[in-house]
């Protein structure tokens, strides 16, 4: 990673560590309630973040949790919340600062809920393109608006990382903003705007193939959201710029061999006059039932001009249950 930009990113996380700034990331989604979970006030204010890596599905059976890029240890006290044991969740970060204040929040949580133990998370100093974990040791990787920071190659790097640390079927949860508009050049290449989560943003496609390059085999996008305006009247640009955050779970499944599973919410509903259409390649569909179906498998059902299928748009709103 360029020098100079890696000091921009360093000041702006080491200013936000030591003076918490509210506004630094819009978070788009309700922060949990969870039955005797209480959020100390200082790391509620430092949840710089576009949206939630915690989902209580991929959580279950005590797992191994990686999370890159702390914050103020929001998501790390809410990953330990299912993942009672010393160790479980490992937080990683290059800044200082952060991690000192992570430190200080977590301790605080733990006078304030009686089943925390700091001890539960392992807070190291580490960068997200070398990252300190052994071969398939993780069960949950996540990272929170930190990855569009990076550039191509950098980003290529920090993705291959993450899949190198996952065990097999491992899941790697992300939330990033995303925008289907192109970038101007100019604000693409800010350092201290990309360091802020405003202009590293990716087409959701593109983001999508990062991954399965990478060689991610079965991908859900889980939400869709709002995030900002980036307008002529506060930023150098012609027109208009709509950004949205994006949550999907990325899982190392094996890669099939017609491609990638990847889930954006679309729906196929069978209303023919049998009790179920079969189609051999794997997929049952009940008479009026929806399944959530895969792109691959909505193109392939729609391929076949059945007038008694009906295959819905993609949602961007996916939440399991799927064809495959």
């Amino acid at each position: 990673m360029d020098d100079s930009y890696l000091s921009t990113t360093r000041d702006v996380y080491k200013e936000a560590a030591l003076n918490p700034q509210q506004g630094l990331c819009c978070t788009t989604t309700p922060v949990w309630q969870l039955p005797e979970l209480a959020i100390p006030t200082k790391m509620l204010a430092m949840n710089y973040g576009c949206g939630s890596t915690v989902h209580p599905r991929d959580l279950a059976g005590n797992p191994s949790v990686l999370y890159v890029g702390v914050g103020g240890g929001m998501e790390l006290l809410q990953f330990s919340y299912f993942s009672r044991r010393a160790g479980s969740v490992i937080g990683l970060d290059v800044v200082d600062e952060m991690i000192s204040a992570c430190g200080d929040n977590l301790r605080e949580a733990e006078l304030l809920n009686l089943w925390f133990k700091s001890n539960f998370i392992d807070l190291r100093k580490g960068d997200a393109l070398y990252l300190p974990i052994g071969d398939a040791t993780i069960d949950v990787a996540a990272q929170n608006c930190l990855f569009n920071i990076f550039h191509d190659d950098d980003l290529s790097r920090a993705l291959a990382e993450m899949y190198r640390v996952l065990k097999p079927h491992g899941r790697l949860i992300l939330s990033d903003p995303v925008c289907e508009t192109p970038m101007p050049a100019n604000l693409k290449n800010d350092q201290r705007l990309r360091a802020l989560c405003l202009t590293g943003a990716l087409p959701l496609a593109t983001y999508i193939k990062r991954l399965t390059d990478i060689g991610f085999g079965t991908i859900e996008v889980r939400a869709k959201r709002p995030y900002r305006i980036l307008s002529p009247r506060h930023y150098a640009t012609d027109h208009v710029i709509f950004v949205e955050s994006v949550e999907i779970c990325a899982i190392k499944d094996p890669m099939p061999a017609d491609g990638p599973c990847v889930f954006t919410g679309q729906t196929a509903i069978y209303f023919g006059d049998d009790e179920n259409f079969d189609d051999r390649k794997g997929h049952n569909l009940t008479q009026n039932q929806p399944l959530a179906v895969c792109d691959k498998t909505a193109r392939a059902l729609a391929a076949l001009g059945r007038q008694d299928i009906h295959i819905t748009g993609s949602t961007y709103f996916y939440d399991g249950g799927g064809c495959c």
